[in-house]
């Protein structure tokens, strides 16, 4: 439209200039040197008319291998957009080596090359293709310097993906030696230490963690509890009281009033041997901090049986229907040999709460009695119930008959 508008302007200026040049030709004489050319006016116009065409055909025949190079690289660029979209999205169907392919196809002429080879390294390693994968890895880092740390971060992503967690610590390692701040590798190294069940080592990135910000607090704390937690416990099963002492002493004093913790200490001082210790840690918490978990703990403490009785039966006035307590309060009284009150116990316990716990202490309690039938149906409740095994409720207890304390 705006092209025929111009050409309708242009043939009416054409007709006003022609009725005035027809009419008056005019006379134009140009003298350059020793040359002299005469012409007419309508003349003069129909030579600057043809030179300017001359000079914009000329313009557009030197400019056409730029534009066709321009025109050659925008279609190579869309049509490495559609490579990688197209497969983006066998990817996400599971269509790993076709996605491998489109991904890696005139990949150094792609827009984003970066993207094509971390997508393509995901891509190898859905097909198990190890070599290939670390090799797209190794070219994205060569085709992009400054994307050093994306690279190693999805190269370490992978590896502990699969498992591969010798080569995930090394390039963590390296990661983190060129950039000691970044939040995403302390992230992934801190959880591959948990992985690993290296509490030390994740005890001693805690402060860095928190000061990079690396984990988000609640996440921090969690991981805070579970490592002092996992260390008392390691202490405990080396049976050395001192380490486990020591390690009590390193926790800070906030985090001792946590339950896991405090359950762990307690378990640590019992497994190591000094269970009367555990009992006066675990029965000063339970007076201030009432933990169910704790007070099953309790129960399996080998300390002075009578005076633990006597504590938790004073706890049962305020806690009658704790199935936690009535099983420690169970426990303990077996061993002060008090069967009719330990069966009382337990059966109240496993009325309000079946456990797989509490009816493995049944069945051994029926077999102290001589019931054989009752100790049978017990262990096989309590193996239905570790098991999950249970398909139409828990079996009831037909108690035998005993002769009372």
């Amino acid at each position: 439209m705006k092209a025929g508008l111009l050409l309708i302007i242009a043939l009416l200026l054409g007709s006003v200039l022609a009725h005035f040049l027809l009419a008056e030709r005019g006379y134009v004489l140009i003298n350059f040197m020793s040359y002299t050319l005469e012409m007419s006016v309508p003349i003069l116009i129909l030579v600057l008319i043809v030179l300017y065409l001359l000079v914009r055909l000329a313009i557009r025949i030197l400019a056409a291998p730029k534009r066709l190079g321009e025109a050659a690289g925008r279609m190579r660029d869309n049509q490495a957009r559609k490579r990688l979209n197209q497969g983006l999205i066998e990817y996400s169907q599971g269509n790993f080596l076709r996605s491998e392919r489109l991904l890696t196809k005139g990949v150094r002429r792609a827009e984003m090359p970066l993207v094509n080879y971390l997508a393509a390294a995901r891509a190898a390693q859905a097909q198990g293709a190890y070599e290939r994968r670390d090799a797209w890895l190794r070219m994205a880092k060569e085709q992009s310097p400054d994307a050093g740390s994306a690279v190693l971060l999805t190269q370490a992503e992978l590896q502990m993906a699969e498992r591969q967690d010798d080569a995930a610590l090394e390039t963590l390692n390296v990661l983190l030696a060129a950039d000691p701040k970044n939040t995403r590798a302390l992230a992934l190294l801190a959880r591959l230490h948990q992985r690993n069940q290296r509490w030390t080592e994740v005890l001693a990135m805690l402060p860095n963690l928190r000061k990079r910000r690396a984990l988000d607090a609640d996440t921090l704390a969690a991981l805070e509890t579970r490592v002092h937690a996992e260390i008392l416990q390691h202490s405990g099963r080396e049976g050395d009281i001192a380490l486990v002492k020591a390690s009590w002493e390193a926790i800070p004093k906030p985090l001792r009033v946590i339950p896991e913790i405090m359950r762990s200490y307690v378990a640590a001082l019992r497994d190591a041997g000094d269970s009367k210790a555990a009992e006066i840690a675990a029965r000063k918490s339970l007076k201030t901090n009432w933990d169910d978990k704790l007070a099953l703990i309790y129960g399996s403490i080998d300390a002075d049986a009578k005076i633990q009785l006597k504590h938790a039966e004073k706890w049962l006035v305020a806690r009658a229907e704790n199935p936690a307590l009535l099983l420690s309060a169970g426990r303990l009284c077996m061993r002060n040999e008090l069967w009719g009150k330990a069966r009382s116990y337990l059966e109240t316990s496993i009325a309000i709460k079946p456990s797989a716990e509490a009816y493995q202490l049944y069945g051994k309690l029926m077999e102290k009695v001589g019931d054989e039938e009752a100790a049978s149906v017990a262990y096989r409740a309590g193996l239905d119930l570790a098991t999950e095994s249970v398909t139409g409720g828990v079996p009831a207890l037909e108690a035998p008959k005993m002769k009372a304390d």
